[in-house]
């Protein structure tokens, strides 16, 4: 049994609260937010977020930091991404040398164009910094459906240890030593699932969605093969897996924001009705600012920034997509 803390009392940290009280181990949640921390104390499910999902008493909800974050075997940092420096910065002084921390946010810093791992392994040298991320729904795994993930981390050893913390007979977990590709494939998807949502507020087909899945995962493989990531895996859990699922899934947050933004709304009016953190949103102007530092041709990621931040009509963005120069699908093949 390991003890351990989950920093974020969303959907997401709350089900992964769930699946590892499940699988036996002394679980803490800590919120900011001391409304949440009654509401979640006293009722035991989390009504807006997982609705029908209870939690088990077991689990202890709080809003001590320190006490979160001192002594426990693993720290799941399960913050939106636009908060993810600021709490690795508060804990900072908590955390213990070798102290696992393991980042299921899924994004890129704007300002810096940092993974969130090297955010938090910036302003926590001395953790032992890990990812966990794949095509996993929330609402699902709160409700234990079948689930597969993957973990990375700086060494095999720290990954399968995770891998043996988190896996459970509705929760496969694989391992990968390449981080990097894991953490873009994970933003960068939210994204295209802005573009697919858009699609679908226009009415477009699945022939459109299936379009910007398999041209936006070339975009992703692009980028993250320059950047040093490994191209398998944008092709795994973490890259085609999460492409599809955030792209197709009525859970989809990003997907929902893209498709009120299709059917006329402003991202700010979008992101207000969906009533949760957007990241794709956060992660479109650090996507953009990622192609042009490594000159690589990202043209979905360009047009969901007009959109979403220069006011062009959702319609005449996906009219420009289609009528761009014509290309060869795979320019690495050699005709005979």
């Amino acid at each position: 049994m390991a003890k351990i803390s989950v920093l974020g009392a969303g959907s997401w940290g709350t089900a992964l609260a769930i699946l590892l009280n499940d699988n036996g181990h002394q679980v803490q949640v800590w919120s900011a937010l001391e409304d949440e921390i009654q509401m979640l104390s006293q009722t035991h499910e989390h009504a807006s977020k997982l609705p029908g999902v209870k939690i088990a008493e077991s689990i202890v909800f709080t809003g001590d930091l320190e006490g979160a974050v001192r002594d426990k075997d693993v720290i799941v940092l399960a913050v939106p991404s636009p908060f993810t420096r600021d709490t690795a910065h508060k804990i900072k002084a908590l955390v213990g040398e070798g102290q696992k921390i393991v980042n299921v946010a899924k994004g890129v810093e704007e300002g810096t164009l940092m993974t969130l791992s090297e955010i938090i392994e910036e302003e926590i040298p001395q953790a032992d910094v890990a990812v966990l991320s794949g095509p996993s729904h929330a609402e699902e795994v709160g409700r234990r459906i079948p689930t597969t993930c993957v973990v990375s981390a700086g060494t095999r050893e720290t990954a399968e240890y995770l891998q043996s913390v988190f896996m459970s007979p509705v929760f496969r977990v694989y391992t990968t030593p390449d981080m990097l590709g894991v953490e873009l494939g994970a933003a960068l998807k939210n994204v295209i699932a802005l573009a697919a949502g858009t699609a679908d507020g226009l009415g477009y087909g699945d022939n459109t969605k299936a379009a910007l899945i398999t041209r936006g995962v070339a975009e992703i493989c692009r980028l993250g093969v320059c950047m040093g990531a490994k191209m398998e895996t944008f092709y795994g859990l973490s890259g085609m897996g999460d492409l599809i699922v955030t792209c197709a899934s009525g859970h989809s947050r990003n997907r929902r924001a893209g498709f009120l933004i299709g059917q006329g709304r402003t991202m700010e009016e979008a992101m207000e009705e969906v009533k949760m953190v957007v990241e794709g949103v956060y992660s479109a102007k650090a996507a953009k600012g990622l192609a042009e530092k490594y000159q690589i041709e990202m043209p979905i990621v360009t047009e969901v920034c007009r959109v979403l931040f220069e006011g062009k009509p959702a319609a005449d963005a996906v009219n420009d997509l289609m009528l761009r120069d014509k290309k060869v699908e795979s320019p690495a093949l050699p005709w005979e």
